[in-house]
């Protein structure tokens, strides 16, 4: 037996993506001096669980941390997936901080995937749970992924900070690879649909924050639904909280999202409010509808085939795919969707030639794909 060569980084920026494309490469790795000069160093409690989340989908994994939890050794193994599986994300990131990472590696596996996640279903942090099933798991049909079998069923809800909620997602396996995509026609923008979800709150929440939002986009376009989402007993959780989830769907096909979410902060964040003896006051549900209307079309106007924090997973689909030429456009470049850039010619040796267009204020991306096969699949 070789001695395994580790590939080694420090820091704990973008630790999620790494690991994740560390599983998909095959490639161990060594993270060293994560947040050594914190006042609280080490691994973050729902980065501890991404990792016990790894170890469930695949196997012969290992995972070696230091005692301050400064220093992390992972060598991964061959992506299992599986029926069934269980996974409590705890209350510190949402389930949305999970998701990304379980699609990518759920199509790359040795059997569908089937998990139950349990905790926080909206929070402001992560994208919501909605967004990930209207516009999330629609951008793989691009890429060839069947859409029989994708799905992510809400069974029920948790805002911070106790969370409750719990989903179901399924992701079918890739037969082979990945098809490669040339997708550059944003289109116009012909409709928008959306969610309003209340948790433990009067169900006219919901009818206030549509209200709001219809008065923003009725000046744009008159296709506009946006349905309600109440859930009051076992199905809303443990905590209060409300928010939208809105999607604009363009001619082309093309969905551009934004969401948010408003709830009572999460534990860490009370200490600002331990002074005084009320509570934090609540976002009126009228300004809620207002800000994300004026999110998405914010995220409208920046142009682009996906919105901005769907750029890190679009990069990484094209680099998965075939030796092949893979063309997308995308709004103005976010330090995220740079930051996965980097990781994906670090792991997976794939550069992008970026290639701005002035005259939309959009950016063309292009990329040979790395011919990411599915290896742990059974061959009949």
């Amino acid at each position: 037996m070789g001695k395994t060569a580790y590939m080694r980084l420090k820091g704990s920026h973008h630790l999620r993506q790494r690991l994740v494309l560390a599983t998909l490469s095959a490639n161990p790795i060594v993270v060293e001096e994560i947040r050594a000069d914190d006042s609280s160093p080490g691994l973050r409690t729902h980065e501890a669980s991404l990792l016990r989340l790894l170890e469930k989908v695949s196997d012969d994994c290992t995972v070696e941390i230091n005692e301050t939890g400064t220093k992390l050794r992972y060598k991964p193994g061959v992506l299992i997936g599986g029926k069934h599986l269980v996974h409590d994300c705890g209350l510190s990131r949402s389930i949305g901080y999970f998701l990304e990472p379980l699609i990518l590696l759920g199509l790359f596996g040795k059997k569908p995937l089937s998990i139950r996640l349990k905790g926080i279903t909206n929070d402001s942090k992560d994208p919501s749970v909605d967004t990930f099933r209207t516009t999330t798991l629609h951008m793989l049909k691009h890429f060839g992924v069947p859409l029989e079998g994708l799905e992510l069923k809400i069974e029920s809800r948790g805002a911070p900070p106790l969370g409750g909620g719990e989903v179901v997602l399924g992701v079918p396996i890739v037969p082979n690879t990945l098809s490669a995509a040339h997708w550059i026609d944003e289109g116009m923008i012909k409709s928008i649909r959306g969610v309003t979800f209340s948790t433990r709150v009067s169900p006219q929440i919901g009818n206030r924050m549509i209200y709001a939002a219809r008065g923003v986009f009725n000046r744009f376009i008159p296709d506009v639904h946006i349905f309600t989402d109440h859930r009051s007993g076992p199905s809303g959780g443990r905590s209060p909280g409300y928010g939208i989830s809105l999607v604009a769907e363009t001619t082309s096909g093309c969905l551009i999202s934004a969401d948010t979410t408003v709830s009572y902060p999460k534990a860490d964040e009370m200490e600002e409010f331990e002074d005084s003896d009320e509570k934090p006051e609540l976002m009126p549900p009228e300004d809620v509808g207002v800000q994300v209307a004026s999110m998405l079309l914010g995220e409208i106007e920046q142009g682009g085939v996906v919105d901005s924090t769907h750029q890190g997973l679009l990069f990484l689909l094209c680099a998965l795919c075939p030796p092949d030429v893979s063309k997308v456009r995308v709004g103005k470049l976010t330090p995220y969707g740079i930051e996965t850039l980097r990781n994906i010619r670090d792991f997976l040796g794939v550069k992008f030639v970026i290639k701005p267009d002035p005259t939309t204020n959009t950016v063309i991306l292009k990329c040979v794909g790395s011919g990411m096969k599915n290896l742990s699949r059974k061959i009949s």
